[in-house]
This record gives C-alpha cells, structure tokens and sequence, in this order.
C-alpha cells in the first residue's frame, strides 16, 4: 500500500484548507484599532478658567468601594413582595430595594446593559476602559493579557489613589502590578461556589476599617458559578445570594460620609445559568449606587435613564472621583449623580450635570479626532456631521460661559445627543473588514473544494501514475512565496507572511489542478473506443446525484439565518431523508429484492444472479432493520437538543443538566441507572463485534485494550458519576473521601483512555495463529505448511468466516507447496489465523470506540444514551452501506474496487453535524460546556493549552468521532461480504469471502480508495465552511450577522480543524494496521517460500 502518497496529499490539502480559512477570518473578524494615548490632568479644564491642574480639585468623593458580583442579572435585584412563592433567585436581595425606597436621596438600582460578548474578562475590559468591544474579543476569555489601553486603574494609579483588590484573579492578569495591595483567588473553576467569596470575605471587613485604600475592588464569582454548576433556579443559588445580601447590608454599615458604593453585576445570565451571547437576559445586569450622604436630588424622576449602559460607568466614576476620563472612552456621564447646572450647593463639592457633560463630550471629541486620524474606517459623512455638530455646542457653551449668562436649557440635552451619536456610530462602524483577505481566502477555499473533487474522483489515476507526489506544488509555493516577499521588501520595506502564505498555497492549487487536468487516464467505452479525459466524472450526471444535492442545498440554505437557528432538526431531517433514498433507489434498479424466475435464465442462455434469491432476501433484511434502527435512533436523539435564545417556546433537554443540578432524588436515580446502562450496551457492543470476528484471542496490546481497559474505563466513569451527582451535604464523614475521588476517578479514566490509545497505536494487530497439531520437526526443503485465516474462535464463526486464501503471495506459496505433494498427510501443522478478516477494522472501531467513552467523560451523564445512539446509528450506516454494496452485485451491478460511493460519505459527514446538536452543542458561545475544562481539574489549571483543548473536545466530540470511524465506510462491505458478492474479478466462482484481505491483494486500489473516501469526507465539511464563510462575507452588515453568522462561521471553521485533524489520526492508524500486518506476513511465511 502506498501509505506514504496518501498521507502528503491529504496533509496538504488540510493545509490548503486551514490557509483559506485563516486568510477569511483575519479578514472577516471586527479588530477595532486601540488608541494607546492616556489622559492627563492638565486636558479636563473647566472653560472660562485659567489652566490649572484639574486633579487638584476637590472631588465629590475620596473613596470608592466597589463590589462586583459575577453574573449578577437585574431579576436578582428585583423585589417583589406580591409573591408568596418566589423562586429560588427571586427576592433574595431585599436590601437594594430597601435601601432604594427608604433612602432615595442616597441610593439608586439600575439596570446595567452590558455589550456583547458577556464573558468576565471583555466586561471588565468594557467598564475600566469605557470602550466598546469586538467580536473577536470572545476567543480572549481563556487568556486575559493585560489591558494597554487607558482605564480607570491606571488613572487612579497614576493620581497616588490606592487601590486594594480582592477576588477573580483574572484582574491580575489585565492590570498587572497595578494594584496597592491585592489578593486574587483561582477563578475558572466553576463548580467551586465558595473559595473565592469566603477570600474576599476574611479581608474585605478588616481592610474597610483599616486607613490603607482609596479605592476597593472586590469581585465575587459565587452567583456566577452557581449559575454554571446549578442553574438560577436551584436551592444553592438562594444561598448565594442570601449571602451577598449579608455582604451588602455589613458594608453599607460600614461606609463613611466620603465613600461611594457601586454593588453591580458584570454581565446576567440564561435560564441554564450561562453566558457570553447577546440576549437580554445575559446583557441585562443590576447596578446600585449609594452613599451615606445625599448624592441624588430626590426620588427616581422621568428623567431619569431606564437602563445604564456599562460603558457610562467609566466616566461618571472618574468624574466623581476626580480622575481624568480615559482616553478612550465612549460612554457618557450618569447625570442624577450631578447636580443641575446652577442648583450646586455651598456644601456640595464637584460639577454640575453640563459640567460634566462639557468635559465628557471634550473628552469624546479628542479621541474620535485621534482615532479618526489613525483609522479610516468611520464613514467620512457621519464623521464631518459629529464633528460639525460638537463645533456648534462648543461655541454656544464657551460664548455662555464668557458672558455670564445661563446656558439654554436644551444644551445638556444636545450635549447628551452628541455622546449617544458618537457611540452609536463607532458601534456601527467599528467593523475594520479588510476586503482582500476576505477575497482570497474565498478564492482559496473554493479551489480547495475544486481541488478536493479532483482528488476523489481521480485517486486511483494519482496512484497508478505516480502523480501524487508534491514536489513541484511543494517548489512553485516556495517561489511564489518568495518572490512575493521580495516584492513587499522592495515596495514597502516589510514582508507580510499573509500573502506570501496565500501566494504559495493558491500557486500550487493552479499548478495541481494543471497536471490533473493533463493527467492521461484513458477509459475504454462500450464501444470500444478511448474516452477523453475527464469525460467520465466532470459531467452533470456525475456531479448532480441526489447523494451530493442534498448537502449542497444545506450548503446554500446556511444563507438563512432560521435555517442555522433550526439546523439541529433540519439536518436530522436530511439524514433521514438520504437514509430512506437508499432502499428506494435499489429498488428503483431491481437490486432490493430477488429477480423473478427466468426460464432463459434457467436453461442457461442468460447469465444467473451472483447471489441466489435467498442470499438478496437476507441482505435487504438486514438493510431495512438498520433503516429502523437508524430512524429510531434519530427520533431519539432529538431528546437530547439544546435551545437558542431565538427559539422562544423551546424547551431544552432534562439531560443536559448534570445529576448534581437535579433535585428529585427519585428522577435523578433514574437518570443514573439510564446513563450506567446506556454506557454498560455502549462498552459490550464494542466487544461483541471484536469477540464475534475472532479478534479477541491473541495476546496483543489492542485485544489487551479491549479485554481490560475498555470495561475498567467504564467502570471509573460510571462510578465518577455517582460521586459526582452526591450533595455536598451528604456523607459529612466522607466529604474529604468524596473530594478525593471527583479529583481521582476522572484521573484514572484519563490515564486509562492514554494506556488504550498509545497500546492500540503501538500493537494494533488482533490475529491469533492457532496451530491444530504440535509441529514435527522440519528439514529446510519441506514446502510450506497449509495456512487457514478464520474469524471465529467457535466451529459455527469458522465455518461461517473461513478465510482459505490469506493474500496472493501466500496463495501462490501455499499452491507451490500442493504441487510437491505436501499436505496435512505429511504430518505438517494446519495454521489458521483468527481475526484476519477484520484485521484493519477492528483496531479502528476499537479505538474509535475508546475515544468515545474518553469524550463522554467531558459531557453531562445524561449524554451516555446520546452516545449510545451515536453508535447505533454508525453501525446502522456501516451495514446499510455494506448490504447496498452487497445487493449492487447483482446481475452485476458492482462496479469493482473498494470505491465507496458519495451518499454513505454524505450520510456520514451528516450525522457527524446531527449529533453535534444531539450532545446538547449549539453554534452559539453561550452554549459552550465550560466545565468540561475542569473534569479532573477542579482546582484549575496552570495553562490554557489543556482547559481550552477538553473544551475543544466536549465541543467537537461528533466531529472527532465520525472522523477518526471513516475509514471503517472501507472497510465494512468487506467485513459483511457475501461469497460472489464481489463478482470473479477477484476469485474463480464459489470463492469464499475473503474479507479485508481483498486489501492486501490490490494494494493500488485499496491506496486509492482510502484517499478517495478522505477526500470526499474532507469536500462535504470543507464545503460546509466554504458556505458559511460566504454567508458571512455577503450578509456582513445582516442584522443578524454577529448573532448568528459569525458564530456560525467560527464552530463551522473549528469543527473542519477538528476533523481534519482526526480524520489524519484515523487514516494514520489505518497504514500503521497495514505496516504492521506486512511485518507480519514477513514472519509469518518462511523465506523459501517468499
């Protein structure tokens, strides 16, 4: 086999593919230009005075205390005293609206609006730098870098505040070494509720009382994770915010005169108690002001705003604290907390509301003269109108001032226009796509499908040729590459790896595409006649077949934003639909039942049907069994779909919850026993198929794998799940017992999974020689002895999978050896080998399966029956393929080859995406099981390589396992074969079944047909992401664009990265099984015979 041609071409067109997509999204994903400019004191100058220092004023307030409670939405804040039976987060923070209604002059609550993406570190990001943020900004939660621009912290710094910290450790990493004093607390652990807040809370009433703070920063994470691990609507979370309830009360006690409390929540949360997308319930956070002196003129006024944005945080604290805005701040100040114009009292220190709008708008005014001169990308006409408009409100302001009159009423209110204006603008134009990256890495992706196509269609003409090698691709990518890096030298004076990396890939596509199209593959017609080339697959009929029009429709329906909302059912559906096409098309041609009786057949004058009528009966039986199967399985893993914010009235899976989340203990003993179960089917299906094709008899590592790890594996899982779902409230005397084994069992899986995978990689042979009569001793010129292949250890499997010839050389050795008279007469040992048939499919499924209790270890336990489905519905898929490839050799229908055709590869990439739903994942950030990172890592990790690769895992575990399956599409019609299934191409008539040893004997074309089924897998997903990345280009300004498109794009592009990769991993182990079995055939036949 030529393992070697195979593997480089799909290495480089999985590059292809990468580059393409690279080339989109740094084109495509918002990158808003940071301004790294910091205000001073000297640029806050009230007008009409002389300069002087503005931090030298006396601010409204000393000191600032602020708490942040993760996660805090605004319905937590809310009180409502008509419910007598209030849910368990509704209610529990009576003293926001106590403090609101008894002290109205002191205190206000607010809805908080945060924007998009509500994940901590981007909020934080948004409320000390009063910026807005991008949508690339999501994929920077798992590594916080610190903040360069212009932020709250560095002012306060910079004017000798001191700041004290305590809580997420994540501020840690945005303003390294800028805190007086701080202590941070491991955060990402989601199911710990309490090590963070009970931190905060041995420090945050001892450092009140002490002298040594200016400003205190104190950032619960208790809410937030309870949210994650429980959901609002859990007993725990009435605990929690019981308790902070406490912590507000206890701090407000002890405020002095002189300090400002801020208590608000960064971001809200869904119904399942996650974040990060842009629905009201994740945006919509709570937000209290209050302090011991009167700030507010009275009770809630009209006037007052109906939700506070959380960029207009920034510069009503640096204005009331006597700091200079930031410099690159959009918000606009919160005017309840000024005075009006000309009503400041004597004993009321600090500005007045147009004041403070004045220095806002200033301050606004510079940034967008700076940023505008930096960046292009701010229309010309809105940024000539702002402009405009702030020169007019300038100059009434400053005549105002220098003639001692009262400005006009509406100025405050044009000044507040101004802000809102400018705000909206950059958030509407903030959009910094760079065309010509878009551009190619289109160009490229759609060669790369062409290219792809040209690969599965002519894989056997590369082969035989020897046009597979990439030497000169290779080369005229390095040049291009070079000579397109001299260009950037000589015309700008620097290179740009980008475009010499797109140069090189897209010149070697035109070059491979080329040299197909000169590749000389000749095909004899029924005429007798040489087609032209390429007359035989670039034709309509070829191209335009139902297997491929059913994917290339839910390609062009990706243009739909209610078809991606909907995708999980509509692909099911699809599924389906392809699944049914299968026994309708046979019967279509007269292959799904048995030809009626032809008495020209019977007198010999027409050609007889290679399989007898019984033989058809049988193999349309099995077809239509696993058509049930396969539909059943579908209707049951709709069960197991998740909910976006758009799908109103959907109602997500019970079993997405974690046992932990459930609290009847009856339904949640149900669930175990369903899940424990599904995983026990799960674990003997797996080693009835290895058991029943004799693969479980020798002493190798894969059958060691199978024998033992497999059912240890499963048993830690099982009993990691029981730890798991038990309260922490249970079993005080074995809590520290408990502890330790939600830290070790998933441990031990995971060393487990690693021993099973690296033995299957290392041995992955399954054969069992079995001598039948102890060897007598041999002289070197006695011929060979007789070699039997069976699948079955039992008489039945040995008769039914009796493999007599084991590969052409043996043959030819094994007749040489009958020439010379030799038999098991001679008193020579009969050997059979058992587990040969399947000798290449068994370490794959095994190792396929292996994974998949490995990844089911990072889902809910409810997922064990979504796994289980999973594997019901690859073997139903396997089967249909292999009795349609059986049933297609009738009157010879079978067109020769291992080729496996396009609908069960069509079938397969299908259900890689059906399931990607049917494990509760949805293509929206929100939806992303987070906890999967902490699966045996409760305490956290030092890195973010291993979180954010489990998380990769949890998310893509579909796509990991259908790819790694997909050379078992090659291999199962073998393993099923029927004697004379295959027609006498490869044996004389009445030849067994010689089963995956066919592979053997046509090295070519088992080396084509592994790249074809490749190639053609790689077409359907890489034009998936092909028509994703053109729904995002051509609906960039959608209203929907970055709420469904782009998410859309992202999990589209991460699931081909993800498959691809696995995809190489199970192609890999399918020529290590091949190069192990060569090595065994070495040892195996004696030099004499070879």
């Amino acid at each position: 086999m030529k393992g070697l041609p195979v593997l480089s071409l799909l290495l480089w067109t999985c590059a292809v593919y990468f580059v393409g997509i690279y080339l989109f999204v740094g084109g495509f994903l918002l990158v808003r230009l940071e301004v790294n400019r910091t205000s001073t004191c000297g640029d806050v100058l009230n007008p009409g005075e002389e300069p002087t220092d503005f931090c030298r004023s006396q601010p409204r307030f000393r000191r600032a205390v602020i708490l942040i409670i993760d996660a805090l939405k605004i319905d937590f804040a809310r009180f409502d005293p008509t419910k007598t039976a209030p849910k368990p987060y509704e209610n529990k923070l009576p003293v926001l609206e106590d403090t609101v209604s008894s002290r109205p002059s002191q205190s206000r609550l607010y809805p908080f609006r945060a924007d998009p993406p509500t994940t901590t570190m981007q909020r934080i990001k948004g409320f000390t730098t009063g910026s807005l943020p991008t949508f690339v900004d999501v994929g920077n939660n798992f590594a916080s870098s610190a903040i360069l621009e212009d932020n709250l912290i560095h002012q306060l710094g910079q004017m000798g505040k001191r700041v004290v910290f305590m809580g997420d450790d994540t501020w840690e990493s945005l303003f390294p070494k800028k805190f007086h004093r701080s202590l941070p607390f491991p955060s990402f652990n989601v199911k710990d509720l309490h090590t963070v807040d009970n931190g905060i809370l041995q420090h945050l009433y001892t450092t009140m009382v002490d002298d040594d703070w200016d400003i205190l920063v104190a950032h619960f994470l208790g809410v937030d994770h309870c949210g994650h691990r429980f959901g609002p609507d859990h007993p725990a979370m009435a605990d929690k915010l019981t308790q902070m309830d406490e912590v507000i009360r206890s701090v407000i006690d002890r405020l002095q005169n002189d300090t400002l409390l801020v208590v608000m929540g960064d971001h809200g949360m869904t119904d399942t108690g996650d974040h990060g997308g842009e629905s009201q319930k994740e945006t919509d956070a709570a937000l209290f002001i209050y302090s011991p002196s009167p700030i507010f003129p009275g009770p809630p006024s009209q006037n007052e705003p109906d939700v506070v944005p959380q960029t207009d945080l920034v510069p009503t604290l640096a204005l009331l604290l006597g700091i200079p805005i930031p410099y690159s701040s959009v918000g606009q100040v919160l005017l309840p907390l000024f005075p009006p114009h000309g009503q400041t009292e004597a004993a009321v220190v600090g500005l007045s509301q147009l004041e403070a709008l004045w220095i806002n708008a200033k301050q606004v005014n510079r940034f967008l003269e700076t940023y505008s001169s930096m960046a292009k990308d701010i229309p010309p006409d809105s940024l000539s109108q702002l402009k405009d408009e702030f020169t007019r409100l300038s100059s009434e302001y400053l005549s105002s001032i220098r003639e001692g009159r009262s400005p006009s009423p509406q100025l405050a209110s044009s000044l507040q226009a101004y802000l809102t204006s400018v705000r909206d603008t950059c958030r509407a134009t903030w959009a910094r796509f760079n065309p010509l990256k878009m551009g190619a890495g289109l160009a490229i992706l759609a060669f790369a499908c062409l290219m792809c196509l040209v690969l599965s269609e002519l894989s056997l003409a590369l082969i035989r040729e020897n046009e597979a090698g990439l030497k000169a691709p290779a080369a005229v990518a390095l040049t291009a590459g070079v000579c397109v890096a001299a260009a950037q030298l000589l015309t700008q004076g620097y290179v740009d790896l980008v475009w010499c990396l797109a140069a090189g890939v897209f010149s070697s596509q035109l070059l491979f595409l080329w040299r197909a199209c000169l590749l000389n593959t000749p095909m004899v017609l029924k005429n007798g006649t040489k087609s032209p080339k390429y007359a035989r697959w670039l034709t309509p009929h070829r191209l335009i077949v139902p297997s491929l029009v059913v994917p290339l429709l839910r390609c062009a329906s990706l243009l739909s934003d209610s078809y991606v909302i909907a995708e999980g059912r509509v692909v099911t559906f699809l599924v389906f639909s392809l699944a049914l096409y299968i026994p309708i098309h046979l019967n279509w041609d007269g292959l799904l039942l048995p030809p009626s009786h032809d008495p020209l057949k019977s007198a010999g004058l027409l050609p007889s049907p290679a399989l007898s009528p019984s033989t058809v009966r049988k193999e349309s039986s099995t077809l239509l069994a696993c058509l049930g199967v396969l539909i059943g399985s579908l209707y049951l893993s709709l069960s197991f779909h998740g909910c976006r914010e758009e799908q109103g009235f959907c109602q997500p899976s019970p079993f997405l919850s974690p046992l932990s989340r459930l609290q009847d203990t009856q339904l949640k003993n149900l669930h175990y026993i369903l899940s424990v179960i599904s995983l026990s089917t799960y674990t003997y299906l797996l080693r009835h198929y290895l058991c029943h094709y004799g693969n479980l008899n020798s002493s190798g590592g894969t059958v060691f794998t199978a024998r033992w790890i497999l059912p240890l594996l499963s048993v830690c899982l099982g009993l990691h799940w029981a730890v798991s779902a038990t309260p922490e409230d249970s079993f005080r005397n074995l809590a520290e017992l408990i502890r330790l084994a939600q830290l070790a069992l998933p441990r031990a899986a995971f060393c487990l999974l690693g021993l099973g995978l690296s033995l299957i990689w290392l041995d992955p042979l399954t054969v069992f020689v079995k001598t039948r009569a102890t060897a007598s001793a041999r002289s070197s010129h006695l011929p060979p002895p007789r070699y039997r292949a069976s699948t079955g250890i039992s008489p039945q499997a040995e008769l039914h999978h009796l493999i007599p010839q084991i590969y052409q050389r043996m043959r030819r050795s094994l007749d040489d050896g009958e020439l010379c008279g030799g038999g098991e007469a001679d008193n020579r040992p009969a050997v059979e080998a058992y587990g040969l048939g399947t000798v290449y499919s068994a370490p794959v499924l095994l190792f396929s399966g292996l994974l998949g209790i490995g990844l089911l270890l990072l889902h809910p336990e409810g997922m064990a029956l979504s796994f289980l489905l999973l594997l019901l519905e690859m073997g139903a898929i396997l089967h249909m393929h292999a009795s349609s490839t059986t049933l297609s050799g009738l009157h010879g229908a079978y067109s020769g080859g291992f080729n496996v055709p396009w609908t069960p590869v069509v079938l397969w990439s299908l259900a890689a995406t059906q399931f990607f739903h049917a494990t509760g994942h949805l293509p929206t950030f929100p939806s992303i099981q987070w906890g999967a990172a902490f699966m045996g890592f409760p305490n956290g990790h030092t890195g973010t390589i291993l979180p954010a690769s489990m998380v990769t895992f949890n998310t893509f575990a579909s796509h990991i396992l259908f790819a790694v399956g997909c050379p078992l599409l090659l291999f199962w019609p073998l393993v099923c074969e029927v004697r004379g299934s295959r027609g006498r191409a490869y044996g004389e008539e009445g030849e067994d079944a010689v089963m995956e040893m066919r592979l053997r004997e046509n090295p070519q074309q088992f080396s084509s047909a592994l790249l074809q089924l490749s190639t053609r897998y790689l077409f359907i997903h890489g034009a998936q992401v092909f028509s994703s990345v053109c729904a995002a280009a051509i609906l960039r300004r959608h209203l929907m664009v970055w709420k469904v498109f782009a998410p859309k794009l992202m999990f589209e592009a991460s699931g081909f990265l993800v498959s691809s990769v696995f995809l190489l991993i199970g192609v890999t182990l399918v020529l290590r099984v091949d190069v192990a079995v060569g090595s065994w055939f070495k040892r195996l036949i004696p030099d004499s015979s070879r």
